[in-house]
């Protein structure tokens, strides 16, 4: 029986190496050499693989965290109209209904759902993002939750124990989440550790989970594991895939709507 070690998986080896990256925002080649116990020749070629995949940063004797955005601060890309995001926004906002109690989670492409929703809506909205906040308050029929806390400067969500526990007490008939990465076999992923507790409670308070993510996030892959794919109910995503199949995920039970072409 084999013993599935890091050294035998370079993906999972690749995968703790970015969690090593996050949390001490350095690597060097000899120390993740002798942590994994395989060669400098191994790491070297797993740090070339997230360098290409555009991951990590190179630098003599190891790499760096390499920014995953544009430079834009989050304020300028929550504020970029992506006429593929307004789609996909309108088409989940028509899954809300009077009466629902609705979590929102953090994102650019959820602050579309909000924004698109019908304007005599009558709703109880909850999230913990302020901005999609603001963006509910202007409906007269939408009743808005803040959940509070320390707010996360990446992703302009608040997080902590107030969030959670706000959360957790909740009984939602609907979430929309948006995601980082999803992979049929890995499931949702971010790239920050410190949101995923509050993803994980807000999938976990809903009757109904509701994923709106752009083709580019099919397929791929964060460092931090929120759930498996199964925990989601309905999948909103374009019609062409960079990656993989919609049938990946209908094979798990998940619901699957596609823009129109």
């Amino acid at each position: 029986m084999h013993d599935h070690s890091a050294s035998e998986l370079p993906s999972l080896r690749r995968q703790k190496i970015l969690l090593i990256l996050e949390r001490d925002g350095k690597v060097m080649a000899s120390e993740l050499s002798q942590h994994f116990a395989v060669s400098e020749d191994t790491i070297r070629r797993d740090l070339a693989e997230l360098d290409s995949a555009g991951l990590v940063q190179r630098v003599h004797g190891g790499a760096l965290p390499r920014p995953k955005d544009t430079g834009k601060d989050y304020f300028t890309r929550l504020d970029e109209t992506d006429e593929v995001k307004v789609r996909l926004a309108q088409l989940a906002a028509q899954k809300v209904e009077d009466g629902q109690i609705v979590l929102f989670d953090s994102g650019s492409t959820t602050l579309q759902v909000a924004r698109a929703l019908r304007p005599d809506i009558s709703i109880t909205a909850v999230t913990a993002a302020p901005m999609t906040a603001i963006a509910l308050a202007a409906y007269a029929g939408v009743k808005v939750i803040l959940a509070g806390g320390q707010l996360n400067p990446k992703t302009l969500s608040a997080g902590g124990h107030e969030a959670l526990r706000l959360i957790a007490g909740i009984k939602a008939d609907l979430a929309f989440t948006g995601v980082c990465a999803i992979h049929p076999d890995v499931g949702i992923t971010s790239l920050h550790f410190d949101e995923v507790p509050v993803k994980q409670a807000l999938l976990a308070s809903a009757a109904r989970v509701i994923a709106v993510t752009t083709a580019d996030k099919l397929g791929a892959v964060e460092p931090f594991v929120v759930a498996p794919c199964e925990r989601l109910h309905t999948l909103i995503t374009e019609r062409h895939l960079a990656s993989g199949s919609v049938e990946d995920y209908r094979r798990l039970g998940i619901e699957v709507e596609q823009l129109p072409d």
